[in-house]
């Protein structure tokens, strides 16, 4: 079978992606551009991608497609009804990153928490060279033991997030962004009261038509003024320009960001100007991709067209 990888990019250069190679032909593209995707997939069978837009006005002209094999979980970049009506299978991964997303968690936390970036140009700087005592406390920082930590989408993710905040000492609550979710281990609280109750919120939830700027300036009035936030659920959850806005007023401590509504970031988010960027963690959509986390995709990717070429119904997408 002929086999095209779309943005290779997304996966890292250190992954090793020779596993697709005994299905046949591979092609492997690093990025591909809207206007060179009917070229590159006009005579392939299995497409392999992360986030190019596979819709009717493509896919209509690779016409010997019958895979589409997802490097990710969600499925929204792809046409579901136009493969559906035309017996395309799609594949995705789930599961393979949370480990991955929850370390990265509390990384943003522990940088904030801490004031790291300070402690590290003090000493860097050399200034600790000629302090006349053995330490230094010009920044405070604090235990998370007896902390209210507060998440906002109590999925996969988000419960080992609540499990590994437990194991610091924290009360974990969160809030249901559906309103149907109930779990007896965690106290289940609106999301004014998160907000109002939490020391820490951490959001890892998905966009839709619920979450959509479900914080923006009013919400981010509520928490606490030593409040910190992190997002790693999706950008448009969190309003940027109210966020800008929230710390250049000092409403809350800081904010971790690993997502964005746009991404990569424009250059004329306000997120980039605000008046102390010592409050503001921003990483590149990389919580998701540690080394061990992005072998177990591409290892499961494999997995799903051997399984399809099988005849077995693997990780299928079902519409």
């Amino acid at each position: 079978m002929n086999i095209c990888i779309l943005d290779a990019k997304t996966l890292g250069t250190d992954m090793d992606l020779d596993g697709f190679r005994k299905f046949g032909q591979v092609s492997i593209y690093e990025t591909t551009s809207p206007e060179k995707v009917v070229e590159r997939i006009k005579d392939q069978e299995i497409i392999v991608t992360n986030k190019v837009l596979l819709h009717e006005a493509n896919l209509k002209q690779a016409p010997k497609v019958r895979l589409i094999c997802l490097a990710a979980t969600g499925v929204n970049n792809v046409d579901l009804e136009y493969v559906r009506k035309h017996g395309i299978a799609v594949t995705n991964v789930a599961g393979y990153s949370t480990d991955s997303v929850v370390q990265h968690t509390f990384a943003l936390l522990f940088y904030l928490l801490e004031s790291l970036p300070y402690y590290d140009r003090y000493v860097k700087s050399g200034q600790y060279a000629q302090s006349d005592i053995f330490t230094h406390l010009e920044e405070p920082f604090w235990e998370l033991h007896g902390k209210t930590w507060g998440i906002i989408g109590l999925g996969t993710i988000g419960k080992k997030v609540a499990e590994v905040a437990q194991a610091f000492g924290c009360k974990a609550i969160y809030y249901s962004t559906s309103g149907q979710h109930d779990d007896p281990n965690y106290q289940r609280v609106s999301l004014d009261e998160l907000l109002l109750l939490s020391d820490i919120v951490s959001i890892h939830a998905p966009l839709n038509e619920n979450t959509t700027n479900l914080i923006t300036y009013e919400e981010l009035k509520i928490m606490r003024q030593h409040a910190l936030l992190l997002n790693l659920g999706r950008g448009g959850i969190v309003n940027e320009t109210d966020l800008a806005r929230a710390l250049n007023e000092d409403l809350i401590a800081g904010a971790g960001l690993d997502v964005l509504e746009n991404e990569p970031i424009t250059s004329n988010n306000p997120l980039l100007n605000i008046n102390k960027p010592e409050k503001l963690l921003i990483t590149p959509h990389i919580a998701w991709a540690t080394v061990e986390a992005r072998t177990r995709l591409v290892n499961e990717m494999v997995l799903n067209i051997e399984s399809f070429v099988q005849g077995e119904r693997r990780n299928r997408v079902d519409w």
